[in-house]
């Protein structure tokens, strides 16, 4: 029964992205009635699943840590796509939604991602091993430009309220780029190593044996089913947004609410991939992946609005306020705690947790 429902994960994951660009046709520009808001959904829901499942593939083909790259920015492009087609209709309505789904991304990928893979990988196999050097340098990178792009605009003065200045803006999207492009060139080229999975005795494990890697023809076709199923995804999550928001209106929650749900809905299947590797002990793959995600989020997500800010009429307000600061400044004081020691019981992945059910509680109670 196991064997013949894995047969049928090909057939969905391409069925499924096609399925989401017909849907997107004949829905674009329409206002959708209930049951359709509720088909798109859920299709919407499984071009997402499809393309990490696609992107997986990929990774597979270039192995680790290509692999993990190519997941990363699958779903941070996806995350910036919902993100400016969302504000690109809301005007100020949408004003901090790049910053609160930013920061929930931040959140998600730093304390529920990393808490969770090392709550699996240490109660399977006693303790999580990864690289700290590898990984304190992915922490440093992320603890940077979430400085830069979330804490920084708070204290600015050139410009009124939580937001930069337009140079201020074009510095901080250029930084962005500048060291995404540069952690990309040191964990892809000149230190690789330190980005792999290691065994028990610390030995670096530069093949991944678990599965047989794809065949190039398949490896491409994976990639035109990923860029078809991101084109779903994008044109669907148009159409359902204001669904989203006016549930969240209707439950009295705070508008932050909606990035929460857009980065749970994005990052969702990067945490099943990142379970599934710590569950298997390549604990350093998972952190590849949760460290990857948070830096993609912010190194091509604040460019990418601050270039969309030219033509969009709302402000764009990226400074945090006291309570979420006081949580970034401790998760980065925690994960430096965790990664030093190049190895982790569950306490640290509890702790973790405990972080991100508190970031979560803030959200919809701040």
């Amino acid at each position: 029964m196991i064997a013949r429902l894995r047969s049928l994960i090909p057939r969905w994951t391409s069925a499924v992205p096609v399925l989401a660009v017909v849907l997107l046709a004949l829905t674009w520009g329409r206002d959708l009635p209930g049951a359709v808001v509720a088909l798109a959904t859920l299709v919407l829901a499984g071009a997402v699943l499809a393309a990490v499942h696609h992107a997986e593939v990929v990774a597979h083909r270039v192995g680790e840590p290509f692999g993990s790259l190519v997941l990363a920015v699958a779903v941070t492009i996806i995350e910036v796509a919902l993100i400016v087609t969302l504000m690109a209709d809301g005007g100020d309505k949408t004003s901090t939604l790049a910053r609160d789904t930013v920061f929930a991304a931040v959140m998600i990928t730093c304390n529920g991602v990393v808490g969770l893979s090392l709550l699996v990988a240490s109660l399977r196999h006693g303790t999580a091993v990864f690289n700290a050097e590898g990984t304190g340098a992915a922490l440093a990178t992320v603890a940077t430009l979430a400085t830069l792009s979330l804490v920084l605009p708070t204290f600015t003065t050139s410009a009124p309220g939580p937001e930069f200045s337009g140079v201020q803006l074009t510095f901080a999207a250029l930084s962005s780029l500048v060291l995404y492009g540069l952690f990309v060139a040191t964990q892809t080229v000149r230190h690789r190593d330190y980005f792999l999975p290691l065994t028990r005795e610390g030995q670096v494990i530069s093949v991944d044996d678990h599965a047989h890697a794809p065949s190039s023809r398949t490896a491409l076709i994976s990639l035109a089913l990923l860029a078809t199923a991101l084109i779903g995804v994008v044109g669907l999550a148009k159409g359902v947004s204001s669904t989203i928001e006016s549930g969240v209106e209707a439950a009295g929650l705070h508008h932050a609410v909606v990035g929460v749900i857009i980065a749970l809905m994005v990052l969702l299947p990067e945490t099943i991939a990142a379970v599934r590797s710590a569950r298997r002990d390549r604990v350093q793959t998972s952190l590849n992946l949760a460290l990857g995600s948070a830096m993609a989020s912010i190194g091509l997500t604040i460019p990418a609005v601050a270039l969309a800010s030219v033509w969009l009429s709302g402000p764009l307000l990226l400074g945090l306020g006291a309570t979420h600061m006081v949580l970034l400044a401790l998760t980065v004081v925690v994960a430096s705690l965790t990664v030093v020691p190049g190895r982790a019981t569950p306490l640290q992945g509890g702790v973790h947790l405990v972080l991100f059910a508190a970031y979560l509680e803030l959200a919809i109670n701040p």
